[in-house]
């Protein structure tokens, strides 16, 4: 008999994993709907990359690391940011707690599988410039939750996407710049808005 794999049925509790645990919702996003959001973000940084900046980069692989970016949240849960960033002691405890994590989802997959998903839990050194873009995605997808948190009438979220677009501005990505200036505006927006045009 073959052996049980869990990685699969793992990955699909991503919908039970609550984030923004400290805040006040209007809807509570979870890790699956959003890390689908930072992957299709992520995909259009390295396009913006390839197409306006003169890059090469392999979109769709940005678009599977966003895909698993907080994969091993699915054991230790959402940190919140502050909690999580609170310390440099109490970040590096998180990071190996989330590394342990990693570990624990790898080896529940077949060992002919594993060398081909370790990369989007350990990052690996070639896919560094491609992590600048789920990182950035990341940023933008927390920014686009203040917004739509806001446009609900939460106010909640309104000193956390002050801070966010900092942290965006400090990246200094013009491939973010580009994807804040063309899209940003129109998650403010309600759909008759949006199909008006």
């Amino acid at each position: 008999m073959a052996k049980r794999n869990h990685f699969f049925a793992m990955f699909s509790r991503m919908k039970y994993i609550s984030r923004w645990a400290l805040m006040r919702n209007t809807h509570q996003e979870n890790i699956s709907e959003h890390s689908l959001e930072v992957a299709s973000i992520a995909h259009a940084l390295a396009l913006i990359h390839n197409k306006r900046f003169d890059g090469s980069v392999n979109a769709e692989r940005a678009a599977v690391l966003g895909v698993y970016h907080d994969t091993p949240e699915i054991i230790t849960g959402d940190m919140p940011t502050p909690v999580k960033y609170y310390s440099r002691k109490t970040h590096d405890a998180y990071q190996e707690v989330e590394d342990n994590a990693g570990d624990v989802l790898l080896d529940m997959l077949p060992d002919d599988l594993k060398e081909e998903y370790a990369p989007f839990f350990k990052k690996a050194e070639e896919d560094r410039e491609l992590w600048r873009f789920v990182k950035a995605a990341d940023k933008i997808c927390a920014l686009t939750k203040c917004i739509e948190e806001s446009k609900a009438g939460n106010s909640e979220f309104d000193s956390a996407a002050k801070t966010i677009k900092v942290s965006l501005d400090e990246m200094n990505m013009p491939e973010a710049d580009c994807f804040m200036e063309e899209f940003l505006e129109s998650y403010g927006l309600t759909l008759d808005e949006m199909t008006a045009d």
